[in-house]
């Protein structure tokens, strides 16, 4: 146990989530203090050390996990790394939190989750977007009943995107966890799953939207996908949610969210801002930050009292933003108590479950039971 419910925090890659999605973070809240980072290759422009001099460095992971100082380990490395780091951390008797995607399989996840409890040490998933002021809208939506029964979900990561990505999202195939199945879908998919639970089955088309061809997700290079449209079922209510991600979205309004209810129907458009604000260098101290300017919010359609049919803007809720997911991790680290870890690694290894499922089904053109 730390003392004095202070956690060190050491951070295991220096990139865009490193730097933008956890050190901020871990910087606000109370009880974890940045310790070290591992950066293998420091360079001008481009330096933990400089960055963060006050802060102990190494180039390599394992002196990282020997060090007794370290208490918490947050990987930010390639997806297709994580699996190894995050058991050898574990191992360490590290609390370890995992950039999305978690892993590429649903057997490593069970395994890590597993090793956890047997290690007593608290293992969570960054899914940051459970924090999205749209989907926190969506899920007040559903769960003040105001769309009534849900009978149809379509959830949209559309963009222009014609040159393929040159990092591991556009280099690692899908048995590395790359591509835009672990990418974006993982985000959308553990939104489902928050919100739906586990579907009866799933159906899926994988696409090369770039080169205009249906593909099956297969080891060759060629047969990876940039685009998907996939459906999950839900047999005991009815409901079908669609899962859409396209790099050929020429839109001023990319769609996000389109919900039929028999009560209403809510519809939105545009990402949430914090992304987009934290790239652009605004803090999650601001007080701008996570708030959507209103020409952005969602509309929603409701049967009136008398049976007609009405359309009004519904604002989007207010910003809960990203410093939950750290400020629950740290709750979590607190008490030990894995209720209160914002995303477990059992909850990660279902959605990975869907997404094995979406792989089967596009490759043998059939309904697959996750």
């Amino acid at each position: 146990m730390a003392p004095s419910n202070k956690f060190n925090v050491g951070i295991i890659g220096y990139g865009l989530s490193a730097k933008v999605f956890q050190i901020p973070f871990v910087a606000l809240t109370d009880s974890l203090v940045l310790h070290s980072i591992v950066q293998r290759s420091p360079s001008p422009g481009n330096s933990a050390p400089e960055d963060h001099p006050s802060v102990k460095h190494f180039t390599s992971i394992e002196p990282m996990l020997a060090d007794p100082d370290v208490h918490v380990i947050i990987i930010s490395t390639p997806p297709n790394t994580h699996f190894e780091t995050a058991r050898d951390a574990l191992r360490h008797g590290k609390h370890v939190l995992v950039e999305k995607p978690f892993v590429p399989t649903s057997a490593q996840a069970e395994e890590l989750a597993a090793l956890a409890a047997e290690k007593k040490r608290v293992l969570c998933v960054y899914q940051n977007r459970r924090w999205d002021s749209d989907f926190l809208t969506v899920q007040k939506l559903l769960r003040e009943g105001t769309l009534g029964r849900i009978v149809e979900f379509e959830t949209h990561f559309d963009r222009f995107r014609l040159e393929k990505p040159t990092t591991w999202k556009g280099q690692l195939s899908m048995d590395q966890a790359g591509g835009v199945l672990y990418d974006l879908g993982a985000h959308l998919l553990d939104q489902v799953y928050v919100l739906f639970g586990m579907p009866s089955s799933v159906s899926a088309k994988f696409l090369d939207q770039r080169e205009g061809r249906i593909v099956t997700g297969g080891s060759d290079e060629s047969q990876q996908p940039d685009s998907i449209a996939a459906v999950l079922t839900y047999a005991d209510t009815g409901l079908l949610v669609h899962v859409r991600i396209s790099v050929v979205s020429v839109e001023t309004k990319q769609p996000r969210f389109r919900i039929r209810g028999t009560k209403g129907s809510y519809q939105k458009a545009f990402l949430d801002p914090q992304e987009d604000q934290l790239r652009g260098g605004m803090t999650a101290t601001d007080a701008q930050f996570g708030k959507e300017d209103e020409s952005r919010y969602g509309r929603l359609c409701y049967v009136t009292e008398d049976g007609k049919i009405e359309e009004k803007v519904y604002p989007t809720v207010e910003p809960e933003t990203y410093a939950k997911i750290f400020e629950g991790f740290a709750k979590a680290l607190e008490t030990g108590n894995e209720d209160d870890i914002p995303v477990p690694a059992s909850q990660a290894a279902k959605v990975l479950r869907i997404i094995e499922a979406l792989r089967e089904s596009a490759k043998m053109g059939r309904d697959v039971a996750p």
